[in-house]
């Protein structure tokens, strides 16, 4: 099965939260949420393979597909210079992590579970907040870099993760389209459901469409809970069937709660399967899902066991 066929399956996972298991799990240090420094050396990428493992055992056991997203939240240049590298790094960090996924993908995959690697991109500035905004020429220039590095790298997709404002996001999925790749923008949300920048998340899923010709794969919702997901969900609403992906924060924390947080908030794995499912039930098109902050793979999989019939 084709990586894009099986984005269409009736359910696709995803991995889980990253960076906050990389610190509070194995307890390495993550300047700027930056895991791609992990890139650099055989202890770092093997602490990657590690937890991309743990995800690719669920997948394999329960017979789905799966995505992973290359660990480069924070590989935009504003990201790699702040890690003190020099913004022509940017391709060379971004090839490393796909041939990281590619080599797990090609040591993983079945007939049964597909492996579908995608190009993660951050926001340039918090994933929280709007700070310094930019126009949409402006974030497509921006993504360009990144995105070119992920078109010559073989991946399937690129995903815009954590994004806050509807202009950013059609910037990227702009790139995208400038270099011929599939995209994927998700979406984050407060607890109200709207975005940090205070747009409803409908009007900002039209949005984009409108002025990119739905060049979208399709949206997503990451790093919030389904408590604050499900409030806005509208089944009826045109945009609805545009929203296929869903990661979750493990707690029904605010976004700048889990900002002042000192401990980790794991949550309840087995309540947020059962959330995942209840979702599913009002919006059957919800179908790549996984987690973000806080999670793990426990949490994946209980979002699997839950999910994984109809």
């Amino acid at each position: 099965m084709s990586a894009m066929t099986a984005l269409d399956a009736p359910l696709v996972l995803t991995d889980g939260g990253i960076e906050t298991t990389l610190i509070f799990h194995d307890g390495i240090d993550l300047p700027d949420f930056a895991a791609f420094i992990l890139l650099d050396d055989e202890a770092g990428r093997e602490a990657l393979r590690r937890y991309f493992v743990s995800y690719l055992e669920i997948a394999r056991r329960d017979q789905v597909g799966i995505v992973l997203e290359t660990p480069t939240w924070r590989a935009h240049p504003d990201g790699v210079a702040r890690q003190g590298r020099p913004v022509s790094d940017v391709a060379a960090i971004n090839r490393a992590a796909v041939d990281l996924l590619v080599g797990l993908r090609d040591e993983y995959a079945t007939s049964a579970t597909t492996v579908v690697v995608s190009g993660c991109i951050g926001p340039r500035g918090d994933g929280y907040a709007v700070e310094d905004a930019m126009d949409v020429a402006v974030a497509r220039d921006y993504h360009a870099a990144q995105v070119a590095a992920f078109a010559e790298s073989g991946v399937d997709l690129v995903t815009g993760i954590t994004m806050t404002y509807v202009e950013e996001a059609t910037g990227l999925v702009l790139a995208a389209r400038d270099h011929g790749i599939p995209v994927v923008i998700s979406f984050t949300v407060e607890t109200d459901g709207r975005l940090p920048s205070g747009q409803d998340l409908g009007a900002a899923i039209e949005a984009v469409d409108t002025a990119t010709d739905a060049y979208a794969r399709y949206f997503m919702i990451n790093c919030a809970h389904p408590t604050h997901v499900d409030q806005v969900l509208d089944p009826a609403a045109s945009w609805a069937g545009r929203l296929a992906g869903l990661r979750a924060n493990a707690s029904m924390a605010s976004h700048a709660e889990l900002d002042e947080a000192e401990e980790l908030d794991e949550g309840d794995p087995e309540d947020l399967g059962r959330r995942f499912h209840a979702l599913r039930q009002r919006l059957p098109g919800l179908r790549v899902l996984g987690g973000c902050c806080g999670t793990d793979a426990r949490h994946v999989a209980a979002i699997s066991e839950a999910c994984v019939t109809p």
